[in-house]
C-alpha cells in the first residue's frame, strides 16, 4: 500500500464565494467530512499547506496581475475579471495557500515522506491565465506545481493529465511552449462547454509543439468513451514521454449528476480512470503522483468520487 499524503486546511473555507456559487466552501466540507468520518484520515499523512511565495507565483503569472488581485481583495471588491470569479478579503491569501498546498505535497513526496498525494485545495486553478482570473480560478495551482518540481526539486519531465470536464485553458497557455511538461486534457467539446478552447488542433507552440494534447468529447459522452481514448491515445502518449512524475487535474464535473456539464461519467468510470493512471505511475514514475482538486459541483458525487480516488492512490 502506498503512503498517500492529504493536503487540507480549514483556511481553504475562508475563500467565501457566497452560498449560491458553484465553487463554494461546502465542496471541501463534504470531502473532508467523508475522509474523517470514514476513518480514512488515519491511513493518510496529512500535509499542512503554506502560502506560496510570490516569487514562485510570478514564475508563471504577471506580477501586475498578482498585485491587482491582492489590491482587489484588500479593497473589499466582490469579483475579479468577471462575475464568475467571486472574491472576498481573504481570497488572495487563500489562493496563495492553494498553490502552497500543491508545493507542500511536492516537498513531502520528494523528501520521501509520501509516495503520492491528493491536494484538497481551493480555489481551483486550471482556468487561471497569466494575467487574469477565469472560471473560478486565480492562480495556476498545478502548472506552478509542475515548475516547482522541476526548478526546486530537480525533476526533468512532468506530465499533467487533466480529466476535468472543462478544458484547462490556463494550464495549457501557461505551459504550451514548454517541451518538458506534457499536458493532456480530456474534456467536453469546446463548442458546447466553457471555456471554448481545447480543440485537437491545439498542440502547443514553438518548442512545446506536440506536448499539448487535447481530447474533446461531444455532449452526452459516457465513461466508456473516455476510457477508450485513455487506452488508445493517452497512455501511449504518456509511455512515450516517460515522465518522472504524473500530476492529475482531478475535476469530477464530468459526472452525470453535475449541474455544469453535459457528460455522463459515473463513479465507477472515475475509479477505472484513476486505476489506469495509478498503474501507469507505478510502472513508469516510481509511483509519484500529485493529484490536485479542480471542479465537481454536485456535492454527493464529488464526495463519493474523491473518496474513491483517495482509495486508488492508497492502493498503489
Amino acid at each position: 500500500m502506498a503512503r498517500t499524503g492529504y493536503v487540507y486546511s480549514p483556511r481553504y473555507l475562508e475563500h467565501d464565494t457566497g452560498p449560491e456559487h458553484p465553487e463554494r466552501p461546502d465542496r471541501l466540507r463534504v470531502i473532508h467530512r467523508r475522509v474523517v468520518f470514514s476513518g480514512l484520515i488515519k491511513e493518510l499523512q496529512v500535509i499542512e499547506p503554506y502560502p506560496a511565495p510570490l516569487a514562485w507565483i510570478e514564475r508563471l503569472h504577471d506580477p501586475v496581475y498578482v498585485e491587482r488581485f491582492r489590491e482587489a481583495c484588500a479593497a473589499g471588491e466582490e469579483t475579479l475579471d468577471g462575475e464568475d470569479n467571486r472574491i472576498c478579503p481573504a481570497s488572495f491569501d487563500i489562493a496563495r495557500l492553494a498553490v502552497g498546498g500543491v508545493m507542500a505535497a511536492c516537498d513531502a513526496m520528494m523528501r520521501g515522506e509520501v509516495d503520492n498525494a491528493f491536494c484538497a485545495v481551493r480555489p481551483p486553478g486550471h482556468h487561471a491565465e497569466r494575467d487574469h482570473a477565469l472560471g473560478f480560478c486565480f492562480f495556476g495551482n498545478i502548472a506552478l506545481g509542475a515548475k516547482y518540481l522541476q526548478e526546486h526539486h530537480g525533476l526533468g519531465r512532468v506530465a499533467i493529465v487533466d480529466w476535468d470536464a472543462h478544458h484547462g485553458n490556463g494550464t495549457q497557455h501557461l505551459l504550451e511552449a514548454d517541451p518538458t511538461v506534457l499536458y493532456i486534457s480530456l474534456h467536453e467539446d469546446p463548442g458546447a462547454c466553457f471555456p471554448g478552447s481545447g480543440r485537437r488542433e491545439e498542440r502547443g507552440i514553438g518548442p512545446g509543439e506536440g506536448f499539448t494534447l487535447n481530447f474533446p468529447f461531444p455532449p452526452h459522452s459516457r465513461g466508456r468513451d473516455y476510457l477508450d481514448v485513455m487506452e488508445d491515445e493517452v497512455l501511449p502518449a504518456l509511455m512515450a514521454f516517460r515522465p518522472e512524475c504524473l500530476m492529475i487535474s482531478a475535476g469530477f464535473d464530468a459526472h452525470t449528476h453535475d449541474p455544469l456539464t453535459h457528460l455522463h461519467f459515473s463513479q465507477r468510470g472515475y475509479m477505472i480512470l484513476g486505476a489506469l493512471l495509478t498503474s501507469f505511475a507505478k510502472e513508469f514514475c516510481g509511483s509519484r503522483i500529485i493529484s490536485v482538486l479542480e471542479g465537481g459541483y454536485n456535492l454527493e458525487a464529488l464526495e463519493d468520487c474523491v473518496f474513491e480516488h483517495l482509495l486508488a492512490l492508497k492502493s498503489l
